[in-house]
């Protein structure tokens, strides 16, 4: 039978069957900004580095502004000092962007909503990339600047993944919700891919260290104007796309009602934190996080003190991890397309299996890291990169499930989860430090897993159990056609066709 899915022919190809359309490239766009985002993330972990990696400049340099150098003066590339920071510094400098991160998450997804993700997006971007370009400067108003820099540069971009949903709501159909949000969100992977196997290239360049800045900012810029001139909030203002496409993506993006932003009703907090479907959305988020983090930030320990392999010395080491999960993310949406051809298979079965494969084989390869001997490294780097690699999965899992239940308010739903996973990746490390008391302790590390495991087990467990698909009845509180535009239905229980 031909559903509203397959009715709108252009140009010789149905809609749905093009290879690529504005919405492929609105995703496309989406990429490279998490990739820019990711990038500037950890551009100060590798050029912390750098930038502290010359002995004869750390005589003459320090991160007090006041004290004497044998380069005094204002240094505009700042390419020829060094500085030689303590490690409560480096910590420092390293939390500021999450604390500025945390606090836009839900404003960010709010504002998204009322005056569309182009916006929210164009302006957190900019802000973030000018901010990249002065953070070498700052440098030479001591390190307290720099740790500025960061926080505002967190500011700019916590409204990054909900405005990220807030598009993804207006511009993905239904049936292709997985593979579009895989196609925005696995740019984080590339862009710390990129900027960890690059980063050494870049700071012996002619600019140094500085470098690593100034070059991500101009990308910023540079990506600012296709963002300005080929994006759009929703596909009505589109000013290139075809009316077949639009007549697709409007048809089949929600079977509830889709409302404008200037006629959105008000949010429905209560509703939504009454909601077991949002709240074990809202759990799986944060036991994801804590589980993912915990692996990136202790991992290289744990190699380097049981195993004796610095990971952070070798950026294919370094890069593996992300590079797999990069890889991965894209045959799970061929997997994915695969199970969905597959007649009466349901859109909440497919979430469900992928955000299992995502957690629960990442679980028991955390389980089985644990009893790794201390002889066999190359075994124990294999499941760390299966671990987070296969975690690529949840791409279609629960990190898109934002928008099935509530497409009107899927910016703020991803606002509220991404903040609170992120304390969450905040509290990780504080536990770490009240488990491990001897970092060559085995026994230690394994209860460290065996948590994470535990996290990824629960989290997913509820998320399989109370999860849904289907558009929460708070999605429209208001029932009136000349508020909303009704959407069609897919097919009867969210079955994906």
């Amino acid at each position: 039978m031909t559903t509203a899915l397959t009715m709108v022919k252009t140009g010789g190809k149905y809609a749905n069957e093009k290879f690529i359309g504005v919405r492929h490239v609105q995703c496309i766009l989406c990429f490279f900004c998490l990739a820019m985002s990711y990038a500037w993330r950890v551009n100060l972990s590798v050029a912390l580095v750098a930038m502290t990696d010359n002995s004869t400049a750390l005589a003459q340099n320090t991160t007090d502004p006041n004290a004497p150098s044998s380069e005094p003066g204002f240094d505009f590339f700042n390419s020829e000092r060094y500085y030689n920071f303590t490690q409560k510094e480096k910590g420092s400098l390293q939390a500021s962007f999450f604390f500025g991160y945390i606090v836009t998450q839900v404003p960010g997804g709010y504002i998204a909503q009322r005056y569309g993700a182009k916006t929210m997006l164009m302006y957190g971007l900019g802000i973030a990339a000018m901010i990249t370009m002065l953070s070498p400067m700052s440098l030479q108003f001591g390190w307290v600047a720099l740790a500025v820099m960061r926080f505002v540069m967190g500011l700019a971009q916590g409204a990054v993944h909900p405005a990220t949903h807030a598009l993804l709501a207006k511009w993905s159909p239904a049936e292709e919700r997985g593979m579009l949000g895989t196609l925005c969100y696995s740019g984080a992977q590339f862009g710390t891919v990129v900027m960890l196997a690059t980063s050494g290239f870049i700071a012996d360049s002619v600019l140094g260290w500085p470098s690593i800045f100034y070059l991500g900012g101009a990308c910023g810029f540079i990506w600012m104007v296709f963002w300005y001139l080929f994006s759009a909030s929703t596909p009505e203002e589109h000013r290139l796309i075809s009316a077949g496409e639009l007549k697709y993506i409007t048809d089949s993006r929600s079977d509830g009602k889709m409302q404008s932003a200037e006629k959105l009703a008000p949010t429905p907090w209560k509703a939504i934190f009454s909601s077991l479907p949002f709240l074990s959305l809202l759990v799986v988020h944060c036991t994801h996080m804590f589980g993912y983090w915990l692996l990136l930030m202790q991992i290289p320990t744990y190699m380097k003190k049981i195993y004796h392999v610095d990971i952070k010395q070798g950026a294919l080491l370094s890069s593996l991890p992300y590079m797999v999960m990069l890889l991965l993310s894209f045959f799970f949406v061929w997997l994915s397309k695969v199970l969905q051809k597959k007649e009466g298979m349901s859109l909440s079965f497919n979430r469900k299996i992928f955000n299992s494969i995502g957690h629960w084989i990442p679980m028991l390869s955390l389980i089985a890291l644990g009893y790794v001997p201390a002889d066999n490294a190359a075994l124990a780097v294999t499941l760390l990169t299966l671990t987070v690699g296969i975690s690529g999965a949840t791409y279609l899992g629960f990190q898109v499930n934002h928008i099935d239940l509530s497409p009107n308010y899927a910016g703020t739903l991803m606002g509220i989860t991404n903040c609170a996973a992120n304390v969450m990746s905040g509290i990780a490390p504080v536990i770490v430090g009240q488990i491990v008391v001897d970092e060559t302790s085995v026994t230690e590390w394994r209860l460290v897993f065996l948590l994470a495991a535990a996290f990824y087990f629960l989290g997913n467990l509820l998320f399989v159990i109370f999860g849904r698909t289907e558009v929460q009845w708070w999605d429209s509180p208001r029932d009136n056609k000349e508020d909303a535009e009704q959407g069609t239905p897919l097919a009867p229980n969210g079955q994906v066709k």
